[in-house]
Order: C-alpha cells, then structure tokens, then sequence
C-alpha cells in the first residue's frame, strides 16, 4: 500500500460504481488508489501508513478479513469489519434491528430443517426461506405451504456444509410489486428508489426497474436508524411496505451497489460525489 495515498478503495472488480468513485476523487485532484484485493495481503504487527479505505470487495470473506487485517494495521475502514460481519449475515442484521426497536418481517432461526418446519408452523405460510449469506436475491425461496417446505428443507438437510442446515425464515410480506432502496452515507439519507419487477425478488440484479422514491422523513428517519443499527457508516438499507403501508426493514447492505439509484436520480445527485466527500470529511476530522 502507497505511503503517500491517504484513500484506497478495495475491490477485486471494478464495475460501474467503482468507476463512479473514482471519477469523484479525480474531480477533486485527491490521489486514489486501487487495492485489488485478490493480490493484496498483509503480515500481522505490520503498522505501515494509515489511509481511509473504502471497502468495495464484492466477496463476503474477502471483505470481511481485509477489513480485520486492515483496521489491524491501524487503517480506517468504510465499512468497518464490524459492519461488514453483521449485514454479511442476514440473521445477525435481522437481530440487530429487532434490538434496536426497528419493525421487520417476524424472522426465526432454526439450528436444523427440522426444527425450522416448527418454526413455519408457527410463523404460518406463505413465508420465505432465506441463506444466511448471499445478495442478489440468490437462494432465496418463497414457501407458499408446508409440503413445499419439507421438500426444500429435506434438500438443505442433505448438504455438506454445516451452516447451510441453519435455518433462516421469514414471513411473507405482501408487498405491491416493488421494494425501496434507500442509500445512507455518513447518518444521512441520500435518496431512495421503489425498485419494480415481475418476479417477486425485487433486486436489480435480477431486472428490476429502478424509479424515484420521494424521501419522506419518515423512510428516512427509519433508513438512517437501520444503517446505525449495524454501525454502517455506508450502506444500502432495503425495505418493504406491508398491506396496510407500514414500512418494514429486510436488510442493510455494505457495500451498497448504487448504479441503478444514480440512473434513477439523473445528474440531481452524484451519490459517489456524496460517499467521496464524506470520506474526506472523515479525513479531515482525524487530522483535526
């Protein structure tokens, strides 16, 4: 790592919002630079420079332990490893905004399939069957009854890997059609999006359309409560409204994918302009 680069950005791919980012910094004449992550590594009790890296690596443990071997070497990380950890896992973010009095889908978390058919049972169908990790609306199972269920379940009790017989279930929510996206950078609500598809996962990574969703204080009082409920300084927060139109939390992102959102709001904002400035913000303050 550079010893006179005080910003880095970490990914393994530079997509759209990278570009973005860094075409902020460049209209600011602030030096950047790129750690690829899949080169990158780092010896424990190294203490070399301490620059302000946002972490934008697409892969869940490759973020999470750089983020842990990079706040190690005594850089600041955005978003922190804490962070990461806990939107990483949907259970561990589904617990911290019940904790933080946030309203969500009711969500239980079986320690086995079978345990998690009693769990439905009480929970009542349709409900949802979510892994623990994963974005992009992968893996994600609606259960419209318990016959369904067992199918699904019996299949995940057949897999190798330990964690994916924990079982994480949800209540279905009958949403219209769309969800919202609000992006949260430094305690304030950017912009939102209802983001549309005829497919009930409603992620634009799966071909929903991105519209302008008015920020209402409301949804932004509640998005900004969500993001400081996992101690992101940076983040996606995606919610849902129920039938009676009361909003509900699903999940904070981390590393907050933004490109359909910015499509959306045309040349009105630049969010990569905002994620920039808040880190030079940051910078200032340390050095204060």
């Amino acid at each position: 790592m550079s010893r006179t680069v005080p910003f880095a950005v970490l990914a393994s791919r530079v997509r759209t919002d990278e570009k973005a980012l860094f075409a902020a910094f460049d209209r600011r004449a602030i030096a950047c630079q790129h750690i690829d992550s899949r080169g990158w590594w780092h010896q424990l009790g190294d203490r070399g420079p301490r620059p302000i890296v946002l972490n934008r690596e697409i892969g869940l443990a490759r973020a999470t332990y750089a983020a842990r071997a990079l706040e190690a070497a005594g850089a600041t990380v955005v978003n922190s490893a804490r962070a990461t950890e806990l939107c990483g896992d949907k259970w561990r973010t589904s617990a911290a905004l019940v904790e933080a009095g946030i309203p969500t889908p009711r969500t239980a978390l079986a320690l086995t399939p079978e345990a998690a058919l009693t769990a439905l049972d009480t929970i009542g169908y349709p409900a949802v069957l979510k892994p623990l990790h994963g974005s992009w609306g992968r893996l994600i199972a609606a259960l419209p009854d318990r016959s369904t269920a067992e199918t699904l379940l019996e299949y995940a009790a057949a897999l190798p890997a330990p964690q994916a017989r924990i079982v994480y279930v949800q209540e279905w929510i009958a949403k219209p059609g769309r969800d919202i996206r609000v992006v949260v950078v430094g305690g304030e609500a950017v912009a939102a999006t209802y983001r549309r598809a005829e497919d009930w996962r409603t992620n634009v990574a799966r071909g929903a359309v991105s519209e302008l969703c008015p920020l209402t204080p409301d949804l932004a009082k509640l998005a900004v409560l969500a993001a400081q409920a996992v101690a992101a300084d940076i983040a996606g927060v995606d919610l849902i409204e129920d039938e009676t139109g009361e909003l509900l939390v699903l999940e904070v992102n981390h590393g907050v994918e933004f490109s359909g959102l910015q499509q959306a709001l045309g040349d009105t904002v630049s969010v990569a302009d905002r994620i920039v400035d808040h880190l030079v913000d940051g910078a200032r303050s340390c050095c204060a």
